[in-house]
């Protein structure tokens, strides 16, 4: 398991980052030890570049957050939503707490580990570059228990790596019961929109 899954125990060396996407330019505070900490990695960058959230959504959650990025972005541009930024690095939890009042968001952004969230919340939208190296059987797991706390009319945001296993674990949502769509492609990854269970 790669390190940027556990909280690391070195050196922060904080560093800034700025970067553009919709047509804004942002800055965040990244440091050692947390996942693509010294740039926007490509995966995020593709999902952030060929969605949006919907204007109404309340409750999002931004799962696997590293410092912050996907979260800040969905609480600026939803000003009435509540984002719970999901991570078991508490650096990376730490950073995002950091980013999140920088932006303006603090008192919207909520840093927590897993055990943190509320099980009984329900999410109008999820947002997620899924760490998928963590292997298929802990990966399944992870999404069979945040996929099913989309609200009835939820979506999930997923973004994947083609040559990391993304058109399999499409078909393996739809046979969960998902209905999981492909609506982009682009420098090798896959992103899905993933509605609440059917049925």
């Amino acid at each position: 398991m790669s390190h940027y899954f556990q909280t690391p125990t070195g050196a922060e060396n904080r560093r800034e980052l700025t970067m553009r996407f919709w047509e804004t330019d942002w800055s965040f505070t990244s440091a050692d030890g947390v996942f693509s900490g010294t740039r926007l990695d490509l995966g995020t960058s593709v999902l952030l570049r060929e969605t949006t959230p919907r204007a109404g959504a309340r409750r999002m959650l931004d799962l696997g957050c590293g410092y912050g990025v996907l979260a800040v972005a969905v609480a600026t541009v939803c000003p009435t939503a509540l984002v719970d930024a999901v991570d078991v690095n508490a650096r990376a939890l730490e950073l995002t707490g950091v980013n999140a009042a920088a932006h303006g968001v603090g008192d919207r952004v909520r840093p927590l580990t897993p055990e943190q969230a509320d099980p009984l919340t329900r999410y109008d939208e999820i947002w997620s570059n899924p760490p998928i190296r963590i292997g298929k059987a802990a990966l399944h797991e992870l999404l069979l228990t945040w996929l099913p706390r989309l609200a009835p009319d939820g979506v999930a945001r997923l973004v994947v790596g083609k040559n990391l296993g993304a058109d399999s674990l499409q078909v393996w949502l739809r046979g969960q019961g998902f209905d999981c769509e492909r609506t982009a492609s682009a420098k090798g990854f896959r992103v899905f929109e993933v509605c609440a269970a059917l049925g």
